[in-house]
């Protein structure tokens, strides 16, 4: 016998590396021995409807097979997917990765195997790779056309507009049109397609991988996603279905989900010929018996329930792929199936491990190109990988309001990859019908390929879409996100809420943004534009003044601009609101207009772009400042209006659903990146960085310089200002948070009361009867909250209980329970135990919290009880008190997509819970003092091109624009648990002024012009990346009285 001939993949067909496939083995091991004997031929119809035919021995598990189709795809996350097909009864069966394929597909000549996805996460963000995401998108489109995935016409229309934009990219009417006459996504298409288009059209921009990510981000909270309804009957003999997710085993009426059971509430699963058993765990709070009984069709339909459900708790559940039993000697009872395969957790490791290597693949159906086609070849070394596409989109703002309630602003993930190369040498592949090439060819981002796109940029004129971007997400959160119109990505913040219930770790990404090529420069033009501008440090002073008042100046259009425009086309302010705000924030922006152009006026001066014979008086910024700091005091009475503004909108707010809604919605905006109230007390902190700068100019200026004299003057008059208006800004920094906080917290009223101050804020564990459960906390000067993050739409923190701090006492507690980092907090009515990530972590929460007690102590007495908001209409119905939730509960999926609450998941709360740390009132403050605006060039690990970018650092995020003249960020990099350093010789930078950005193994590069602006950058993010001193004396505080 000769060898059996080898047809390409997928994969290689496009020039990939070959990719062993063997998704269900550990790092390193090899694929298992395939037995020898006559081979047989199974038809395997793949999720893009194309058929291939794969050669098996007859004995061969399962396992080969499955093994073969995910060696074939180059799939490396082929765990989440499984075989099905019809067995002898015409029931669909998973295909046993145990049993020898013959025994279970007796006719294989008449039977087609469907690979489709088994196993569907509870976030989308956990899919690491491209293709699997790709992958996951075609089974939804299957599923709609099937008529299993059942939605509103809404929520129908927004899933078909991004598998539209993902087949024939940007919206163009008669293109639309004919595409969708020709294709029918669902039964009775013709009355959606105006929507369809509609939403399409908000979709500008944006690439396939980015369609398929908002695409699941839809559809994940669908209440039928990933559902396979089996008929039953309860015990009164009422007609029901059940099915089986990753939280545990739900009952249906129809397509209404009446009830849900939790893994952590089961006991035992069995079955005894037709009758399907479900034993709970004993719970005084429940009115559901010990054991629950439903009659399924018959004793094969049970059973292969029973299989499903065993399966999903494995994977799902558990750490590592369960242990085959012992053979019994004599006589066996019950069945030997086990899970086969790695579980969730195993996989999320082997991926977040670099136990693969980056490929590329076809899209069936796509008609564009994204620039990752156009990538060079893989590199040789580990990559990093988009976790999840996030879609940003070019074009007029309004295009994309149809859509801002549903689509997400969210972060990618990169992961490190790599699988062997060997192949099963009796294993043959030869495709029955070859896949047509009219699809997009994608692979995905790396950083090794950087420099590749950029060179291919520079050689390829007409403009290309932009390429996937990454961030770090569940457990593995976003990096670099880039922001989305459409996306409710709250403030704009752009970070993923990617949350794995068993992975605890972040991994970060690249942003698919600014491959333009206008955007690449050469280190000699570089040089020579380095060499033309002066060099001594007051001139880098006086133009980060320009810098960052550029910033200022576009934070205040926000207000004056933006927010005025928007108001003025709705009726939802008071007049009095109106001129309020109004007549307050336009003075101060056309002050600052001329005084923005009075600075860049004087640095061309300084800089010789005009009037180059004139020197020395020019060369100069104190007289400027002076004159402008005088004439601002007249703006006063302005500032001392801001209390008030904020005030009386957040009290319209809180009396007007129509203006909730109405702000709500212009967060939304691309231009509104920060939360609204966020731009209200912008005023307040710039006069702040006057100081900061005039302090520097004085510091550096000798005696008899002549500038010496106007910049100590201006000094004294922007301290005069700040001193007068200090006191004010700290009452409204601490109100606005505690209205920040309320929006990212659902089952508590009266967060916002008078006297009650925000300290502290992180991700703590909290040990229950289920071990240690990842829990926010909330310290505030009279109280302890303690929540979780449920996967709603709205991704907020649901209140599990709260502590008053009044008789509470603190005390590390690490020898009792044998916890890293532990401490227990008795309060006067409930103790519980938690832990902290680090022991510097556990540092800053005991001194916080032993603060706040002695604070409490010295007040009137106890807190006020909080008042807990009305339960929300997604309760499952099995849900008892607060404390015996867990993550695993997804019961507030809910079918209309208009009913949801504005996205949360990008705030520094979820960065946070992502990263497992804590941030403090204290850096906030340092955060607002720290903010700085400014060109830089950017480079990833492995790519040569440096990339001129325009960054604003703020709120502990750096947002990444083309140029200071647009008006929204494309992309933002939050830094919180980052780590700055300066690059070593080992990493061949060989350039002036380049600081480095690294968390875990995601690596940037950032290279500033002068020295002293690299120092600036990095005093600015070391602010953010290394928590400040927890010492404060709040006692001796003003009260906040609101």
């Amino acid at each position: 016998m000769g060898e059996t001939e080898q047809r390409p993949t997928a994969g290689s067909r496009l020039g990939a590396q070959e990719n062993a496939g063997i998704s269900t083995l550990e790092h390193g091991q090899k694929p298992p021995m395939t037995p020898p004997g006559k081979l047989i031929s199974i038809k395997i119809q793949m999720l893009d409807d194309t058929q291939e035919t794969f050669d098996v021995p007859q004995r061969a598990p399962g396992k080969v097979l499955h093994d073969a189709v995910c060696n074939h795809l180059n799939l490396v996350e082929g765990d989440y997917f499984g075989l099905e097909f019809p067995d002898h009864k015409k029931m669909m069966v998973w295909l046993d990765l145990l049993k020898p394929v013959m025994k279970q597909i007796r006719r294989p000549k008449h039977v087609v195997v469907k690979f489709v996805v088994k196993f569907f996460p509870p976030d989308h963000a956990q899919l690491q790779e491209e293709l699997t995401r790709y992958l996951f998108a075609l089974q939804v489109k299957q599923d709609l056309a099937q008529g299993r995935l059942t939605c509103n016409d809404t929520s129908t229309a927004l899933l078909i507009s991004h598998i539209v934009q993902s087949e024939i990219g940007d919206f163009d009417e008669t293109i639309d049109r004919e595409h969708l006459a020709k294709n029918k996504y669902i039964p009775h298409q013709e009355a959606l397609e105006d929507k369809i288009m509609e939403f399409h059209r908000s979709h500008m921009g944006q690439t396939p991988a980015e369609s398929d990510f908002q695409l699941l981000e839809i559809a994940r909270r669908l209440e039928m996603y990933g559902i396979r309804l089996h008929p039953a009957k309860d015990r009164e003999g009422t007609k029901i279905n059940l099915a089986v997710a990753n939280t545990g085993i739900l009952v249906f009426q129809g397509h209404t989900k009446i009830n849900a059971f939790n893994w952590a509430k089961v006991r035992k699963l069995s079955f005894k010929r037709k009758r399907f058993l479900i034993k709970l765990r004993p719970d005084v709070n429940s009115s559901f018996q010990d054991t629950l009984e439903f009659l399924m069709a018959s004793r094969d339909f049970c059973k292969s329930f029973w299989k499903i459900c065993v399966e999903h708790h494995a994977f799902f559940r558990l750490f590592e792929e369960p242990k085959p039993k012992p053979k019994p000697v004599l006589f066996s009872r019950g069945s030997s199936f086990r899970f086969s395969g790695r579980t969730q957790k195993q996989v999320l490791d082997y991926v977040k491990e670099g136990g693969h290597k980056k490929v590329q693949f076809e899209r069936k159906h796509s008609k564009i190109h994204s620039i990752r086609s156009l990538t060079a070849q893989p590199s040789e070394q580990h990559t990093e990988v988009p976790k999840q596409s996030s879609s940003f989109a070019y074009g007029d703002d309004n295009d994309a309001a149809a859509v801002q309630s549903c689509r997400q602003g969210k972060e990618l993930k990169a992961s490190t990859e790599g699988t062997g190369q060997h192949k099963s040498p009796s294993l043959k592949k030869s495709p029955k019908e070859g896949r047509k090439v009219d699809g997009a060819v994608v692979s995905t981002v790396e950083e090794e390929e950087e420099a590749a796109k950029d060179r291919m940029q520079q050689n390829r004129p007409q403009s290309q879409q932009p390429s996937t971007g990454s961030l770090t997400g569940s457990p593995h959160l976003s990096e670099l996100s880039i922001n989305s119109q459409g996306g409710p990505s709250v403030a704009n913040m752009s970070l993923s809420p990617n949350l794995s219930p068993d992975a605890k770790q972040s991994s970060p990404l690249i942003s698919p943004l600014l491959n333009d090529p206008s955007c690449i420069r050469t280190d000699d033009e570089e040089e020579v534009k380095r060499k033309r501008f002066p060099t001594e440090k007051a001139y880098f002073i006086a133009k980060e003044v320009a810098t960052t008042e550029r910033t200022y100046l576009k934070d205040l259009e926000v207000i004056t601009s933006w927010f005025q425009s928007a108001v003025s086309k709705e009726d939802c302010m008071p007049e009095t609101l109106k001129n309020l705000i109004f007549s307050n924030f336009e003075p101060l922006h056309k002050f600052h207009t001329g005084f923005l152009k009075e600075i860049e006026q004087r640095l061309a001066l300084w800089e010789g772009r005009s009037n180059a014979h004139i020197k020395g008086d020019y060369q100069r910024i104190g007289d400027v400042m002076l004159k402008n700091i005088q004439s601002m005091k007249q703006l006063t009475i302005h500032l001392w209006k801001h209390n008030e503004i904020l005030m009386e909108l957040e009290n319209g707010i809180k009396n007007s659903r129509k203006l909730e809604t109405f702000c709500r919605d212009f967060e939304l905006q691309k231009v509104c990146y920060l939360p609204l109230n966020t731009f209200l007390l912008r005023p307040l902190h710039r006069l702040m960085h006057y100081k900061q700068i005039m302090e520097r100019l004085c510091k550096h200026y000798p005696p008899s310089h002549i500038d010496f004299r106007d910049s100590r003057a201006a000094l004294a008059e922007i301290s005069e200002m700040v001193a007068q208006l200090h006191g004010n800004m700290i009452k409204m920094e601490n109100f606005q948070k505690l209205h920040e906080l309320k929006k990212d917290l659902i089952g508590i009223d009266n967060l916002v009361i008078a006297g009650r101050e925000f300290i502290r804020l992180g991700s703590l564990s909290k040990l229950s009867g289920k071990g240690l459960q990842q829990r926010m906390f909330f310290l505030f000067n009279d109280i302890l909250l303690y929540t979780s993050r449920g996967l709603t739409a709205s991704n907020q923190f649901k209140v599990h209980g709260h502590l008053p701090l009044y008789g509470m006492t603190i005390e590390e507690s690490e020898e009792e329970w044998g916890v890293p980092h532990c401490l227990t907090l008795r309060g006067q009515h409930q103790s519980i135990v938690v832990a902290a990530s680090t022991h510097a972590e556990m540092d800053k929460w005991t001194e916080d919290i032993q603060m706040a007690i002695d604070l409490a102590e010295k007040s009137s007495g106890p807190a006020p009880e909080l008042l807990a908001s009305s339960p929300p209409d997604n309760k499952s119905p099995d849900e008892t008190t607060v404390d015996q939730e867990s993550e695993d509960d997804l019961s507030a999926s809910r079918t209309s997509l208009e009913r949801q609450s504005p996205h949360r998941g990008n705030t520094t709360v979820h960065v946070c819970w992502h990263r497992n740390t804590s941030v403090s009132m204290i850096d906030f403050s340092i955060a607002v003092e720290n903010q700085l605006s400014g060109n830089l060039l950017r480079k990833f690990k492995n790519s040569n091109g440096w990339q001129k970018l325009w960054v604003v650092f703020t709120n502990f995020c750096m947002f990444f624009y083309k140029s200071h003249q647009d008006n929204h960020p494309l992309a933002s990099l939050p830094l919180l648990g980052y780590s700055l350093t300066i690059p070593s010789e080992s990493e061949n930078i060989h350039k002036d002024y380049v600081f480095k950005l690294h968390f875990k193994s995601h690596v940037y590069y950032f290279r500033a012009e002068s020295e002293y602006t690299f120092e600036r950058w990095m005093e600015v993010i070391r602010s953010a990346t290394s928590s400040a001193s927890r010492t404060r004396a709040l006692s001796h505080k003003e009260p906040h009285a609101y």
